[in-house]
């Protein structure tokens, strides 16, 4: 069992600062260091993956209000609507960021000529790290409880239940996909493999993961990031059936 462990904010110096947004950012500056370096080492221009990592991160967390926004709790912001856009309000879904993410980076690669696959499996390639780093603010918050379990890596929460914390499984969800993004490169890939492996793995493993969260709205039995993994995880799929046989096909 784990310990309750809770931070919400702290203080440097004069400053107050949240421990959410910090993770958050140091996650998004890691993942997109660990990118560019992929970058370089495949002869593409870090220059444009560090262009992209702003503006990407930028539409990410943007598209992240606005699905919660509308898929989470549409009935209290439309009675509070001001609190839509006030960033300090909690209520970020990351599949809607995927979504704000996805329309940035296609803009940029569509207005720089460069080549889409290619450069989303660069990026990609520093997603997970970046998440698992971010989601360590998530649980350090915990604003992701779930079920009562007994399971050793349960949290043991004030009231004395023993739950099971989303927050900390998506940081070791993250962590894990980086690992076995490192085991996976002992091989050469076709651009589009490390893309289309996240999206499969991801979905399938969160899909399972939203089982045991308490406080989320549900729509005919599922959360509304379940539903949207169903699609998340067939394109993930036709992404590495269509980029691995054309690999295959240029070996030949």
């Amino acid at each position: 069992m784990i310990p309750w462990i809770e931070s919400k904010t702290y203080s440097l110096g004069p400053l107050t600062l949240q421990t959410w947004g910090t993770f958050v950012a140091a996650g998004f500056l890691i993942g997109a260091w660990i990118a560019a370096k992929r970058a370089k080492k495949f002869g593409l221009d870090p220059k444009h993956v560090w262009d992209m990592a702003f503006w990407v991160f930028f539409s990410a967390m943007i598209g992240s209000r606005i699905f919660h926004v509308l898929f989470y709790e549409p009935a209290y912001y439309l009675q509070h609507p001001l609190e839509a856009i006030d960033p300090s309000k909690p209520g970020f879904a990351i599949m809607g960021g995927f979504l704000g993410a996805a329309l940035a980076f296609t803009l940029i690669v569509r207005k720089c000529k460069l080549d889409w696959m290619a450069y989303a499996d660069t990026l990609v390639w520093g997603l997970p790290w970046g998440c698992g780093i971010g989601r360590i603010g998530c649980f350090l918050i915990h604003d992701h409880p779930g079920t009562l379990t007994n399971s050793p890596l349960g949290v043991q929460y004030p009231d004395g239940n023993t739950r099971n914390d989303l927050g900390l499984y998506l940081s070791i969800l993250g962590f894990s996909i980086g690992i076995l993004f490192l085991l996976l490169n002992r091989k050469r890939w076709s651009p589009g493999f490390f893309l289309g492996t996240y999206m499969v793995v991801y979905g399938i493993v969160r899909f399972w993961l939203d089982v045991y969260r308490i406080v989320d709205v549900r729509y005919v039995g599922l959360t509304p990031t379940q539903w949207f993994l169903f699609v998340f995880v067939a394109i993930g799929i036709l992404i590495l059936h269509k980029t691995q046989k054309k690999g295959m096909r240029g070996r030949e």
